[in-house]
């Protein structure tokens, strides 16, 4: 259901005039307004989630493989070599709208654009791995 005080309800349906890339019945892909690089593109459900763990499988599935085809047309288009999908989810990790949306960054060699983390080191990862397995039940 879309929720007419969100913005990207507005965007991905059409109600507020975007550049849009694509469109089905269940998603919108425009490109973002505050790119990253430009070619960023945003891919977002036109009903209202407020994050990814709100979004039924079957639509995740399909804003994943939406987001893995505008990635390769944006390096086919823009000759950018590689690209990076994310999703952030709540304030902690990056989440500004309360929307769920995917982005797709096109990325150069050398650009910099997105700093990416320093591999840590993996302590009690058995114990770790059952307490995540714990929460999924």
């Amino acid at each position: 259901m879309m929720d007419k005080n969100c913005i990207f309800c507005l965007l991905a349906n059409g109600e507020i005039p975007t550049a849009k890339i694509y469109e089905d019945d269940d998603l919108a892909v425009i490109l973002d307004a505050g790119p990253a690089a430009q070619g960023h593109a945003l891919v977002i459900p036109k009903n209202h989630f407020k994050n990814i763990t709100e979004v039924p499988c079957d639509l995740a599935g399909k804003l994943t493989s939406a987001a893995a085809k505008i990635g390769a047309a944006q390096m086919k288009a823009l000759g950018a070599d590689g690209f990076n999908i994310i999703i952030n989810t709540n304030e902690a990790a990056g989440q500004s709208v309360f929307h769920v949306h995917v982005h797709v960054i096109p990325r150069f060699s050398g650009d910099n654009v997105l700093p990416l983390w320093k591999p840590g080191e993996a302590k009690d990862s058995e114990n770790m791995a059952a307490r995540i397995r714990t929460a999924m039940e």
